[in-house]
């Protein structure tokens, strides 16, 4: 476990990194099709900077409030804040702030900077749908991120993927905004420069590598998440049992976005299954591995 464990923020350095080198190479490239690389990099440096630091501070709060959560009152759902106390005693966490969202479909998950500041919010169709050995295998799944600070990196993915759709999206409309006003010159110099031609490519495809570089980070996490709360609860058959529930189950998450989608215990939104034609190509994006994957591995153990 600790050797997965370092191995695990080994792979986390390397794809921050890499987000943070193709964040500066689309700022690079929007500047040079623009006509001023300096001012793309430095646009570049500056989103990624301001969303970060509101993302550490406010990275909760933002996932909460997308969701659509409210606090779980101590009476109403004392049987979730009872599980919660009795796994965090015995993994010798603090107790974080409980959530509930209203939304049919079984989901959860837990966000927040570090474990005094953490968060785990479930929907109401998790509570209606599992008993109580089969929740206390979902919340022990929660409470395994904030003990292995996944949420911190989770939040990370989010603000870069986040920065990275943001110029790319600001440096094409500024292309089409300036294209009624420059020379048709300048628009055959550009046309014919292949840094410029690079650029223009690079903008185009960078939020797909986004996307497929944070589905890298979230699926290793969710294995790992898996097998430590196993240890956590000491009863590996009460989250097979849950995640069988969650396969069978076909509810979209509604609450969930593409932003927050790998924060969640199973992915939430609709094309997880696809069998078809285009099944390959979702399997890139997908921030989860197989239900069915993560089944059979807990029953190895």
């Amino acid at each position: 476990m600790h050797d997965l464990i370092a191995s695990n923020k080994r792979r986390t350095v390397f794809l921050v990194f890499c987000f943070v080198l193709v964040l500066t190479v689309v700022g690079v490239a929007a500047g040079a099709f623009l006509g001023n690389p300096i001012i793309g990099t430095i646009i570049a440096v500056t989103i990624s900077g301001v969303m970060a630091i509101t993302s550490y501070w406010k990275s909760d709060t933002i996932a909460l409030k997308v969701s659509r959560a409210k606090p779980a009152d101590e009476i109403e759902y004392k049987r979730l804040h009872n599980l919660v106390e009795g796994l965090c005693i015995a993994g010798g966490l603090p107790k974080p702030r409980i959530y509930i969202i209203i939304d049919p479909a079984p989901n959860a998950f837990a966000t927040g900077r570090n474990p005094k500041h953490a968060a785990i919010a479930v929907t109401s169709g998790l509570l209606e749908k599992l008993d109580r050995v089969e929740l206390e295998g979902v919340l022990a799944h929660e409470l395994s991120h904030i003990r292995n600070y996944d949420i911190l990196v989770s939040t990370l993915a989010v603000t870069l993927v986040g920065s990275i759709a943001i110029l790319t999206d600001l440096a094409i409309r500024m292309m089409w905004w300036n294209g009624g006003r420059v020379s048709r010159g300048n628009d055959r110099q550009n046309s014919s420069n292949p840094l410029a031609l690079f650029g223009f490519v690079l903008l185009i495809i960078a939020p797909l590598i986004a996307r497929m570089m944070q589905a890298a980070i979230s699926r290793r996490r969710e294995t790992l998440a898996d097998v430590s709360a196993c240890q956590l609860t000491r009863y590996p058959p009460g989250l097979i049992s849950a995640l069988e529930k969650l396969q069978a189950d076909s509810t979209v998450t509604h609450s969930a976005s593409m932003a927050t989608a790998h924060m969640w215990i199973e992915q939430p939104l609709s094309g997880v299954n696809d069998t078809g034609r285009l099944g390959g190509l979702h399997k890139l994006f997908n921030t989860h591995p197989p239900l069915a994957e993560r089944i059979a591995l807990l029953w190895e153990m």
